[in-house]
C-alpha cells in the first residue's frame, strides 16, 4: 500500500521497542509519506534522534522548546493527516488517557485535529493490567485507533502479548486506515452498529438461532467507518472478517449479551443502527448437560428476550439518531411504521422476504427506508450499496445539519 503525499507525525515513547522505529520511518518514507518525528526524553535512551533524523530527512524534536526556538505543538497537531504513536508505552497511555501534558508528545496529541493511531508496547502483565485496560478503553472512547499488539518474546524474557506490531504491519495498517477514511459531514462522530444473529442456548451443544449472516450490518459499519465515523460493531456469531481498521468489534453470542453491550455503548454515540437479527425468545431453562434423545417430543418453554431497540429508544437523548430494522412477511409497511413510532426510532429499514435475492445470507437486499418525513424504496442492490443509501439518508436529514 502506498502513502504518497500523506503527512505523518511519528511519536516515539520510552519503550525498548523504540529500536524498531528507524526501520518504521524508512518504510513509511519509502511508501511516499512525509514523516516528522517526535520523541520523548525516555525514548532517546533506546533510539538515537540522529538516526531518526537521517532516515526521516527532517529534524527530530524532543521538547516544546530546545532553548533557541519554540516547537509549535499546535501547528504540528494541525499539520498531519495522521498522528502515529509507536511505540506507546504504558506510561504514555496513562498520560494520554488522563490528559496530562508534561512532554512534547502529549502536547501535540492534545492539539491534534487528525486521527491518532496508537501502537502499544509493554510487557504482558502490564498489557493485561486493569489500569492499562481502563486507559485503553478511555482512549478508544474519544476516537483513538489501536494497532493490535503482537505475541512473542518480550523484553522480560516472557512470551506473550504486548509486543509492538512489526514496522511492516504498522505501515500496512496506517495505509489501510488512511485509504478507507474519508472526510465527510459525519467525520469524527461515533456510531453503534449491531449485526448478525444471536444464538440462544438449549444445552451445551444446541441452540435456537436464525439464518442471518451479518453481511448487512457489517456493510453498514464499513460504510460509516469509510465516512470518518468511529464505529463500535456488536457482532453476533458470524464468520465475517471486518476489513476497516477503524471499527472496534465486540463479539457476542446471545441476545442478552448483545443487549448488555448496546446499553453500555449507546450513551457515548451519535448514531445507533440496530441491524442484527436478535432472537425474540430464548429457552427459559438451559440444561447444563446435553439433553438425551428419549421421548418422541421435546417441550421447550420460551421466554421473551429484552427489546434492545425499545430500550435504546426509551433512553435516546437529543442529538442521537436511532435506526431499527424490521423483517416482515405481512402488512409490512404498517408494521414497520408501528415499530418506528412505538420504539422512538428515527428510521426503520424494512426488509421483505417476498423478494427473491433479499433477506438472510444473500449478497443483495431490497429495502424501504421509512422515516417520519416519508419513505424511500430501493431496488434490489448489493448490500454495500444499501449501506451507502442508509448512511446518505442519515447525512441528508435536518438532524445531521443541525447537530453534526
Amino acid at each position: 500500500m502506498q502513502l504518497v503525499g500523506k503527512k505523518i507525525i511519528l511519536a516515539v515513547t520510552g519503550s525498548i521497542a523504540a529500536y524498531k522505529t528507524p526501520e518504521l520511518v524508512r518504510q513509511l518514507v519509502r511508501a511516499g509519506a512525509d514523516v516528522r518525528v517526535l520523541i520523548t526524553h525516555a525514548a532517546a535512551s533506546f533510539v538515537s534522534p540522529l538516526s531518526l533524523e537521517t532516515v526521516s530527512k527532517h529534524p527530530v524534536h524532543t521538547s516544546v522548546s530546545d532553548g533557541t526556538q519554540w516547537n509549535n505543538h499546535v501547528e504540528m497537531g494541525r499539520w498531519a493527516d495522521v498522528m502515529l504513536i509507536a511505540p506507546c508505552s504504558a506510561n504514555t497511555l496513562a498520560k494520554l488517557a488522563n490528559g496530562l501534558c508534561d512532554n512534547l508528545v502529549c502536547a501535540v496529541y492534545l492539539s491534534a485535529v487528525c486521527p491518532v493511531l496508537i501502537a502499544p508496547a509493554m510487557d504482558e502483565d502490564m498489557w493485561h493490567h486493569p489500569a492499562t485496560k481502563r486507559n485503553i478503553s478511555q482512549l478508544k472512547s474519544v476516537g483513538n485507533i489501536f494497532i493490535p499488539v503482537g505475541y512473542g518474546e518480550l523484553a522480560s524474557g516472557l512470551v506473550g502479548e504486548g509486543r509492538m506490531a512489526e514496522p511492516a504491519d504498522i505501515v500496512d495498517f496506517t495505509a489501510s486506515f488512511l485509504s478507507n477514511n474519508k472526510r465527510t459531514v459525519l467525520s469524527g462522530k461515533k456510531a453503534l452498529v449491531t449485526a448478525g444473529p444471536t444464538y440462544e442456548r438449549i444445552d451445551p451443544v444446541r441452540f435456537i438461532g436464525n439464518f442471518s449472516s451479518g453481511k448487512m450490518g457489517v456493510a453498514i459499519a464499513e460504510e460509516l467507518a469509510a465516512s470518518g465515523v468511529l464505529v463500535t460493531l456488536v457482532l453476533g456469531p458470524s464468520a465475517l472478517e471486518i476489513k476497516h481498521p477503524g471499527i472496534e468489534v465486540k463479539r457476542v453470542e446471545s441476545a442478552g449479551q448483545m443487549y448488555d453491550a448496546c446499553v453500555e455503548v449507546f450513551p457515548m454515540v451519535d448514531i445507533a443502527i440496530m441491524s442484527a437479527a436478535v432472537a425474540d425468545y430464548k429457552p427459559a431453562n438451559v440444561s447444563g448437560v446435553k439433553i438425551k434423545k428419549q421421548d418422541n417430543t421435546l417441550d421447550i418453554q420460551l421466554e421473551k428476550t429484552k427489546d434492545i431497540l425499545a430500550e435504546l429508544g426509551g433512553h435516546k437523548k437529543p442529538g442521537q439518531y436511532l435506526v431499527g430494522f424490521a423483517l416482515e412477511t405481512d402488512n409490512e409497511e404498517a408494521n414497520a411504521m408501528k415499530k418506528l413510532e412505538g420504539k422512538n426510532a428515527d428510521m426503520i429499514v424494512l426488509n421483505s422476504l417476498q423478494d427473491e435475492g433479499a433477506g438472510f445470507a444473500h449478497d443483495t437486499n431490497k429495502v424501504t427506508l421509512l422515516t417520519r418525513n416519508g419513505k424511500k424504496e430501493l431496488p434490489l442492490m448489493a448490500k454495500g450499496e444499501v449501506a451507502k443509501a442508509i448512511v446518505q439518508v442519515i447525512t441528508e436529514t435536518n438532524y445531521v445539519e443541525k447537530t453534526f
